[in-house]
């Protein structure tokens, strides 16, 4: 072999900086991004976050502040106009977003989101904590994220249609199996998924895995629809375990009553957990003894086939109570596991969680704490699962979905669960050897943080500047 050849196979020098460098490193990295993306304050959030827990990683090798400063500059953003009729005839224009992040693992991956609070910057988060996200998994995907301001509520199924393919005719010339991998989100579930796939294949001819989420008869994946759910709660069991405790005789708080709170909620009672409320926009559910497995039925039944607001489950149940615009958090309980939406937990909400003696909270959404919560969970030593780990069971099984896909197979509930359960176990594990390794104990926050940074960073290095 060449000297030449050799020198290929000798590793980069690692580089040392003082704490006083990186620091001055890092505020120039936020003052460019303010400078540039200012607006776009869910972003700037979900950026400083991850910046302020790599601190131990920068200082140790200065190689990977640069590689950060690649990766919070997605590789394309693309907006567009979605033009439909609305049953009366009438001419609608929504925007349409899909923000390809990074495709350093592979192809991007990451759900379309339909709901009014759709804009750029929350499509950016998204995607940048996908990033992290599908690196955790250990399956080959990149990160991206999409949507539309589009409200499917109060719309009919023929309105949802047209706007659908209208959304798809612009988005298919970005995406394919090997491109971007889409799937649903909020507001985006199985008959979206298909209006969604339908208008792929009839413009491309093609019956391929682009779009994950599908209906198990025509390339679904069993498990997919319970995956976050389920992957929140397989989650949070491994950090009981960790702390030698479990799941018997715990009250529950959870947030949102679509299908990550939904099939939270159902894993927690097979755990044998108590689940005091759910909620939506209108205000939240308590069930003082907690919810039953006909009482989770109802939920489903209401939210998923009648599709009506949170307040109508009094028709269906005599013990609940409803709290019209408020939040649960305030309800006495031991675990919390949010999962509505971004910024759902403010400073207060965690302080009143702190003051009810909640043991620990596990991010079923996308970034529903605050970084004020986030302070006040670690200043109470509180269990914390971060989304970027905890919520990463949806994607983990659209990945596995993408597996299935390329084999033209069907895998069994009982596998696409068995390998769900491990995967979270792994995730849950390689953030506490990450943290641990860079000096911080048991802040699986940061320990989530770091593993999920370092595989991307590797492999964007490596890749060369592109």
């Amino acid at each position: 072999m060449s000297e030449q050849h050799l020198d290929d196979f000798v590793p980069a020098p690692v580089i040392v900086l003082e704490p006083t460098v990186v620091e001055s490193r890092i505020q120039n990295i936020y003052k460019t991004l303010v400078e540039r993306d200012g607006d776009q304050k869910e972003y700037l959030e979900a950026v400083y976050e991850v910046l302020d827990a790599l601190k131990p990683v920068f200082l140790k090798d200065e190689k990977y502040i640069e590689a950060f400063e690649r990766l919070i500059e997605p590789e394309r953003q693309i907006i567009f106009r979605v033009p439909w009729v609305d049953d009366q005839g009438k001419q609608r224009i929504n925007r349409g977003y899909r923000v390809q992040m990074s495709s350093a693992l592979g192809p991007y991956k990451g759900g379309l989101r339909f709901h009014p609070t759709v804009n750029l910057s929350v499509i950016k988060f998204l995607a940048f904590e996908q990033t992290f996200k599908n690196s955790l998994t250990s399956l080959m995907m990149g990160a991206g994220k999409g949507g539309s301001d589009f409200d499917p509520r109060g719309k009919s199924h023929n309105e949802v249609q047209r706007f659908c393919q209208s959304f798809m005719t612009e988005l298919f010339k970005y995406i394919g199996p090997d491109t971007d991998v889409p799937a649903g989100d909020i507001n985006v579930g199985a008959r979206e998924i298909g209006f969604l796939f339908g208008q792929y294949k009839r413009l491309t001819g093609n019956f391929t895995g682009t779009l994950t989420g599908k209906d198990t008869k025509w390339g679904g994946s069993l498990i997919r629809p319970e995956a976050t759910g389920y992957g929140c709660v397989y989650f949070a069991l491994n950090y009981l375990k960790f702390r030698n405790l479990d799941f018997a005789g715990m009250k529950c708080l959870v947030s949102g009553s679509g299908n990550v709170a939904q099939y939270t909620a159902e894993k927690l009672l097979e755990y044998g957990a108590t689940v005091l409320t759910v909620s939506d926009s209108s205000g939240y559910v308590l069930e003082p003894a907690g919810f039953t497995r006909k009482n989770l039925d109802d939920i489903m039944h209401l939210k998923n086939i009648v599709r009506g607001p949170l307040i109508k489950y009094l028709e269906y149940s005599s013990t609940a109570q409803f709290f019209p615009n408020e939040k649960p958090w305030g309800v006495k309980a031991d675990l919390a596991f949010p999962s509505a939406t971004q910024n759902e937990i403010d400073g207060d909400d965690a302080e009143k969680m702190v003051a009810n003696g909640v043991l620990g909270v596990f991010e079923g959404a996308n970034m529903p704490s605050t970084p004020e919560a986030i302070l006040a969970y670690r200043k109470a030593k509180m269990m914390f699962g971060p989304a970027k780990a905890a919520n990463a069971g949806g994607v983990a099984v659209s990945g596995l979905e993408m597996a299935q896909n390329s084999q033209r197979q069907q895998w069994a509930r009982e596998m696409v669960d068995e390998r769900l359960s491990t995967i979270m176990k792994d995730i849950f594990e390689s953030s506490l050897k990450a943290a641990r390794d860079y000096g911080l104990g048991d802040d699986i926050q940061a320990g989530a943080n770091i593993a999920g940074f370092l595989k991307v960073a590797d492999a964007m290095i490596e890749q060369g500047i592109v």
